[in-house]
């Protein structure tokens, strides 16, 4: 009888081409952030060709395709962000953004690497599965969800708090496609934007004496931030805390005025032991040394809080908030992932991300592991150079294949 693991490589063999014209696909359907409906449609029609035994949209845009198991084993959720970054600047571009195009070995275009070749990898992974009649203990699940990008987990949290717990979905671990150069990925730093507020009062611009310029208030605050980076803690694996400012603004903004109101925003990334609310408490010091010492002081620091709207139209204010997580590369389902590839020709390093995901929601505060795998490369995310390699997609796909047989029949 022919090896599972030699079916799953012969059935991506045969697939091939399907496989490259899917990812060109999605590539060439653009979806920014809150207009995902387009490359939802495509995904869901090509989950229901592939045979996927249960396919579904959800209330607030996500898509979900479910390929069903005996129940003996775990529930293994693959996961995709639908929306992509703006392409920017055209005249940045070798190749046209959407367009897809097929070059030394790669196919050109925006979110090829974050995370449209992951996408395309993940959904062809499970239908092969289902098309060699692989055994499968557990269910495989794969969800694209919205509004990855804005960093707030809005869709992912819909998905898991909302989605799920109504149609009674479990799962033991996912499997994102962030760009890991077909490597696993272990973890990330947290995330929180925090915004800070330095108020005085309004004076004629020839007569600066008779206000409060807010902007000079801000200029103590910069510099004990520029002195806080360098107190901050440093995890093993994960590497450094850092505190960055990234946009500074003033109002009213207007010549001839003196301005009362100044504010910065701070990118802080957080290691394990960190919290948000301890980040702006570190701040809060910063401003009550700062008042002690100026009686004309007045400051205000705070979590970061916007309002998203899905495609569908459901709407929430939400932080922009994402904790720390990190699995041990000796968990079990870490140990199943590296056999698994194994089994297909592949030998996977161990990495992490720079950048944050929604595994900060599924792993940072459900607590359920996740993996990355994936045969995108981080260096193109959100560049004018996005693409991803085509040997890397194909490989990937029976790598996803090979993961999701053995993790969904891996014994307790």
């Amino acid at each position: 009888m022919q090896d599972i693991y030699q079916k799953i490589q012969d059935a991506v063999k045969k697939h091939e081409k399907d496989i490259i014209e899917f990812a060109r696909a999605l590539i060439m359907t653009p979806s920014t952030s809150g207009d995902e409906k387009n490359l939802a449609d495509l995904c869901l029609r090509k989950m229901q060709e592939l045979g996927y035994d249960e396919v579904f949209r959800d209330h607030i845009g996500n898509v979900v395709g479910i390929i069903k198991g005996s129940g003996g084993g775990p529930t293994v959720m693959y996961n995709s962000h639908m929306d992509h970054v703006d392409p920017g600047a055209r005249e940045n571009w070798e190749f046209e953004p959407y367009g897809a195009e097929v070059k030394d070995g790669y196919i050109h275009g925006r979110a090829a690497s974050d995370v449209k070749g992951g996408m395309a990898s993940q959904i062809y992974a499970l239908a092969i599965l289902k098309e060699i009649g692989a055994p499968l203990g557990g269910n495989l699940i794969y969800t694209g969800v919205v509004q990855e990008e804005p960093a707030e987990m809005f869709g992912m949290k819909y998905l898991c708090d909302v989605t799920f717990k109504s149609r009674g979905i479990n799962f033991d671990v996912m499997i994102s496609s962030e760009a890991t150069s077909m490597n696993l990925y272990l973890g990330h730093r947290g995330r929180v934007e925090i915004e800070v507020v330095t108020k005085g009062r309004t004076s004629h611009g020839s007569a600066p004496w008779r206000g409060v310029n807010a902007v000079y208030k801000m200029v103590p605050v910069i510099q004990e931030v520029q002195a806080l980076y360098d107190t901050l803690p440093e995890h093993e694996f994960l590497g450094k805390s850092t505190i960055a400012l990234t946009i500074i603004s003033c109002s009213p903004g207007r010549l001839s005025i003196i301005p009362d109101q100044c504010s910065i925003s701070l990118d802080r990334r957080l290691v394990p032991g960190e919290t948000d609310v301890g980040a702006v408490q570190e701040i809060q010091k910063v401003l009550d040394k700062l008042a002690a010492k100026d009686p004309d002081f007045k400051a205000e620091v705070r979590i970061r809080e916007v309002t998203e709207m899905s495609y569908t139209g459901i709407s929430s204010t939400v932080k922009k908030s994402m904790p720390p997580w990190v699995v041990d590369k000796d968990h079990p389902f870490v140990k199943t992932c590296v056999d698994a590839l194994a089994k297909v020709g592949q030998k996977p390093g161990f990495g992490k991300w720079d950048f944050a995901t929604d595994a900060s929601y599924v792993t940072g505060v459900l607590g359920i592991p996740s993996i990355g795998y994936s045969p995108m490369e981080e260096q193109y995310a959100h560049t004018p150079y996005d693409r991803v390699r085509i040997d890397y997609l194909i490989k990937s796909v029976a790598g996803n294949a090979a993961i999701g047989y053995d993790l969904s029949n891996k014994k307790s």
